[in-house]
């Protein structure tokens, strides 16, 4: 009688295994169980901790931060949360590189549970809107990828860059106090951007080892992950157990991204050079990519090395779903407005999302509309929550009292 009870309970156990594996809209659920850190206990359920709905995430250039704003609109989105967004007049970004203000956050959205947007971080302000157990992220590039990158993205819009006469990184990097212009209202992007980002000097001597250690024991103190784009997934793993979110939150397709054919391996003396130039993100770099590692080991390496391998195939199993074999286009060859990112100025093509005509088929409604969802630039995203937003807060303003 045992062995028939056992026979049955493995019967139903494999058939409910066979429907999850064959439904697209919960294959999800099953890659995000199967492995846990040790922090977790294996299980056939979500994590019994809540989700945590308070996050900052504060967005610096050129680091990959618009694939984590997207995902922080769509956590969002999928979980019925309010977004901090910027009053009209400030576009999409706090009317960044202006210091954050609450006066430049829409009224309807002073009382939010995300912020995912460019702007120059005040702590204190941020804090004082932000809910108290808001938990706080950021994300750092190595500073001789991250130099080359804005270089070529903002090379027509800063007159730093402009100034060089082949318009070249090696150019600007053979003398670049011969070409900043520390006053162009520009600047930030063209040295330390990502210490201006976070509210601090860029122009600030990186030999005044006192003010460094200040500036790096601060931003230890305030972010709860400091993450890596040279270790994106390695980082997202880190985040998924630090919020307790499940494997669809940190779902991404990479956004924003240069053609491929427009990138160059820089070379070793070229990353020594652009460090150089860039000393404070580089000591901020350094000291946050060693923070990461930590964290990686108390979860355990192996661990996130699985989870990372799920979160990867994961990706790929939707990117086929919803792109059936197409590759991303040249921004300016997307009809969708909606899905197009920022181009600027000059010869770089910055590559988008068109799904096919016929992507829905075989498909479930919820993953018909995570294919939507995950291909839209943040700032795009952004402003599809704010326009809502705003027409509820409006709606709530008619009513009578």
């Amino acid at each position: 009688m045992k062995n028939k009870r056992r026979f049955l309970l493995i019967v139903v156990f494999c058939t409910s295994v066979t429907f999850l594996l064959h439904s697209d809209s919960i294959w999800l659920w099953i890659t995000d169980t199967t492995y846990r850190c040790p922090s977790f206990p294996f299980q056939f359920v979500l994590p019994k901790k809540p989700k945590h709905t308070n996050v900052a995430f504060i967005k610096t250039h050129k680091t990959a931060g618009t694939n984590m704003q997207s995902m922080m609109m769509r956590f969002a989105d999928r979980h019925n949360l309010t977004v901090m967004l910027p009053i009209e007049s400030c576009h999409v970004d706090f009317c960044y590189p202006q210091w954050f203000r609450a006066s430049n956050v829409h009224p309807g959205m002073l009382s939010a549970n995300i912020l995912a947007s460019h702007l120059r971080f005040d702590r204190k302000e941020v804090q004082r809107l932000m809910p108290k157990d808001t938990i706080y992220i950021t994300i750092m590039r190595e500073p001789g990828a991250m130099f080359d990158s804005a270089f070529h993205y903002y090379l027509h819009h800063c007159r730093g860059f402009l100034s060089v006469p082949d318009h070249s990184l090696s150019g600007f990097l053979a003398d670049p106090q011969r070409y900043y212009q520390q006053n162009e209202p520009l600047s930030h992007f063209t040295k330390n951007s990502m210490t201006f980002d976070l509210g601090k000097d860029k122009d600030h001597p990186a030999t005044d080892t006192a003010y460094v250690q200040a500036f790096l024991a601060e931003m230890e103190e305030t972010f709860s992950l400091v993450m890596i784009t040279e270790y994106f997934d390695e980082s997202l793993v880190v985040l998924r157990h630090l919020l307790s979110w499940d494997l669809e939150d940190i779902l991404y397709f990479r956004l924003n991204m240069r053609k491929e054919s427009t990138k160059k391996q820089l070379s070793p003396d070229l990353v020594s050079k652009a460090r150089a130039w860039n000393a404070l993100d580089t000591y901020l770099y350094v000291y946050f990519n060693a923070t990461l590692w930590e964290k990686i080991e108390a979860l355990g390496p192996g661990c996130v090395e699985r989870e990372v391998r799920e979160l990867q195939q994961a990706q790929d199993d939707l990117m086929r779903s919803c792109f059936k074999g197409k590759k991303p286009l040249r921004a300016a060859k997307l009809i969708n407005i909606e899905s197009r990112p920022w181009q600027p100025a000059g010869d770089i093509d910055i590559m988008g999302y068109v799904l096919p005509e016929n992507f829905s088929h075989g498909l479930s409604q919820h993953t018909q509309e995570l294919c939507r969802k995950i291909i839209l630039p943040g700032y795009v995203y952004g402003k599809i929550i704010q326009r809502s937003q705003a027409e509820s807060y409006k709606a709530c303003q008619q009513q009578p009292i």
